[in-house]
């Protein structure tokens, strides 16, 4: 219990909270993402569907590294139900994520979570990047912090799409 409690007071120290030691809510939280294109998208309008919500920014090499592979996942499962939303941090200006989705030509949804609220639901996210992997009844079932074993992902996926 004292070492529990000695890496909490550290992570805390560290700016990272304790949610390093809370699992993933079961259920993912009915957010708006505001879209680039200025639509507001509500999670459940994409109920039916396997959703990667991801949390990202452009300052992040990890995150621009992964891109390439969001989208070829997206480009291969999207027309078996597949979405992906990409949530852009807070403190990620606009004008970087335009240009960074314009000059990349990313195909699937992205959002601005311009006050923090999308990432506060999905248990206060501040480290990128963070991806929940979400079914289709709205479950979430698998959380990706940072590097992640994109076979595994990939079965992961198939075996939602499949369900």
């Amino acid at each position: 219990m004292k070492k529990l409690f000695a890496a909490a007071v550290l992570a805390t120290l560290c700016g990272l909270g304790f949610w390093l030691f809370a699992s993933p809510p079961a259920q993912a939280p009915e957010v708006t993402f505001s879209t680039l294109s200025g639509k507001q998208l509500q999670m459940s309008e994409l109920r039916g569907k396997v959703i990667l919500v991801k949390f990202w920014a452009t300052s992040c090499v990890t995150c621009v590294a992964q891109m390439p592979d969001n989208m070829d996942n997206f480009n291969t499962y999207h027309t078996k139900g597949f979405e992906v939303v990409a949530v852009a941090m807070q403190y990620d200006p606009a004008n970087y994520v335009i240009n960074f989705v314009e000059t990349r030509k990313i195909p699937f949804t992205v959002a601005l979570d311009t006050r923090g609220q999308v990432a506060q639901a999905f248990g206060d996210v501040k480290l990128t990047p963070t991806a929940f992997l979400i079914d289709k009844n709205g479950k979430i079932l698998k959380r990706y912090l940072g590097e992640y074993d994109k076979a595994e992902f990939r079965r992961t996926l198939e075996k939602a799409l499949a369900g």
